[in-house]
């Protein structure tokens, strides 16, 4: 679980603001300007991360609950994004 969370760190605060700086040097627009769903989203993600991964352990049933807000998070950028 430490390797899954730092990976997810590693790429927020590393290689997301790299992108950016490529895409300007490339001459490509690219922002890290989120908008409402984006927000909410992550937000969304890290709080349910923040329950499951408490306990320092997890089983079955969390890895389904976070496939389900997955899926219905991905369902929700279909419809309305």
């Amino acid at each position: 679980l430490g390797i899954a969370i730092g990976s997810s760190v590693q790429i927020a605060l590393l290689i997301a603001p790299l992108m950016v700086i490529f895409a300007w040097i490339l001459g490509v627009g690219l922002s890290l300007n989120f908008g409402p769903m984006e927000t909410t989203a992550t937000f969304a993600s890290i709080l349910i991360a923040n329950f499951i991964l408490s306990d320092g352990k997890s089983n079955w049933l969390e890895g389904a609950m976070l496939l389900a807000c997955y899926v219905i998070m991905g369902l929700a950028f279909y419809t309305f994004g």
